[in-house]
């Protein structure tokens, strides 16, 4: 216990932490009375998740085969099991400590600290900003790729790099947003608008198929098999907002039926538009599916709801990482100026990153193959087992022999398609030629 009452640095002056009584030692924060529900907090995680993933799924197929089916369903269970897993290592933490009893901004980092100390939350808190950054990067470019070409369809050519200004400039407001339970209605519209467009993308590609050329199905290749792991992994990778949306339930306690609930909505979501686009475009498809739909109504409404699921889920996935941010700096939870400045200036910073590689396929890989997987796949379990192992004046928690061979077949795998996935993404980004930085296009042009 020396260790966890020392400084913590930044994130917190003083870390004093008391120990609950053996009667609420797992018990976390008792129930309130305003929160997330059950379904409300499902509906968060796959508003998190759903949008760069449907788009992206169908290529990973063409770089797996049929297997990535396989892939996206053990992704998908594992993934549901060790967002089980933090959500009860978040309750044993609350019920042990009494200062995590209340609101806490950063409840991830601190079960890194509390089971490793300044070390674990370090790992935790770079790994959580680095992939929620690069994740409200990959949005921004995608919904600016969406906005050009609805307006190009419209008769109307506008650069995509002015897109990337305008809905940047469009996005910073929200980011001024609270907490999650400040913005839920966001939640609901991102799942809606991308439940009915996975409708509409199948049924367009339904009528594609009608006039589809032969389908090819490359072999497979180890690199680009990998590449797309990373993509899968990145499409179910959730967890570095769970529990965020766990700290902000009525019933804490009831997070792990929210996190079943939502994977179960995302297989629905996933499965059918990537064998859908896998079957009918093959080797053509594209990293965003909607670039292979053929032009008509049914794409621009695709587009038009795919777009505003990017512009939710920016909101929802930029969140945690501001929230850290003006911990870090000592900003008030309560609105103020100083959030507005905070946030606007995280705000240019995901602008310059996308106008810098305006380019989203391999992106999507790395994050998926290094951060998300160490978030999803490794320190979940890692963390639990700790927790339980971990002596002091709390009821003692031991976890199953199958809970313990789940935990280390999970940390395993995820480690070492992880190391394989991360590498093949960043020997494609070394050898592939990006595009030009928009703000030396617009350089060139002043010139």
């Amino acid at each position: 216990m020396s260790e966890l009452s020392e400084t913590a640095g930044l994130i917190q002056p003083v870390f004093m932490l008391q120990p609950y009584d053996k009667v609420r030692g797992l018990s976390g924060a008792p129930p309130r009375a305003h929160g997330l529900t059950v379904f409300t907090t499902a509906v968060f995680a796959v508003g998190e998740m759903a949008g760069s993933g449907v788009l992206a799924l169908p290529r990973a197929l063409v770089a797996t085969g049929w297997i990535g089916v396989v892939i996206n369903i053990v992704c998908a269970l594992a993934s549901a099991y060790t967002g089980l897993l933090l959500g009860k290592c978040w309750l044993m933490v609350q019920g042990r400590y009494e200062e995590y009893k209340t609101n806490t901004r950063y409840p991830y980092p601190a079960i890194g600290f509390v089971t490793y100390g300044k070390v674990g939350r370090t790992i935790v808190s770079c790994s959580i900003n680095l992939t929620l950054f690069g994740v409200s990067v990959v949005f921004l470019l995608l919904a600016s790729e969406n906005l050009q070409q609805l307006v190009k369809d419209a008769g109307k050519d506008i650069s995509f790099c002015i897109w990337l200004l305008i809905a940047a400039a469009a996005l910073c407001p929200t980011s001024w947003l609270g907490t999650p339970k400040d913005f839920w209605p966001i939640a609901v519209g991102a799942t809606v608008a991308t439940s009915i467009a996975c409708i509409i993308i199948i049924a367009n590609i339904a009528v594609d198929a009608e006039n589809a050329p032969p389908t090819f199905h490359p072999d497979i290749d180890v690199k680009d098999f990998f590449m797309a792991f990373g993509t899968i992994c990145f499409a179910f990778g959730g967890h570095p907002g769970f529990p965020t949306f766990q700290a902000d339930m009525k019933e804490p306690q009831k997070f792990g039926k929210a996190i079943f609930l939502a994977y179960f909505i995302l297989l629905l979501m996933y499965l059918p538009v990537a064998i859908a686009g896998y079957s009918v475009y093959g080797i053509n498809a594209d990293d965003n599916i909607l670039l292979n739909l053929s032009g008509g109504p049914m794409q621009y409404i695709v587009e038009i709801l795919i777009t505003l699921h990017l512009f939710f889920g920016f909101v929802i996935v930029i969140n945690p990482v501001c929230q850290e941010m003006e911990e870090l700096v000592g900003i008030p939870t309560h609105f103020t100026f100083k959030r507005i400045i905070s946030r606007t200036l995280i705000m240019v910073v995901v602008l310059f990153i996308a106008e810098s590689i305006p380019h989203f396929g391999a992106i999507l890989s790395l994050i998926g193959g290094s951060t998300t997987t160490l978030l999803a796949y490794i320190l979940p379990p890692v963390f639990y087992l700790k927790l339980c192992s971990m002596e002091g004046d709390w009821e003692q928690q031991t976890p199953s022999l199958a809970q313990k061979v789940a935990c280390f077949e999970i940390m395993l795998v995820g480690l070492v398609a992880g190391v394989a996935s991360t590498y093949a993404a960043v020997d494609a980004l070394a050898t592939s030629s990006f595009s030009t930085p928009c703000y030396i296009d617009f350089h060139k042009a002043a010139m």
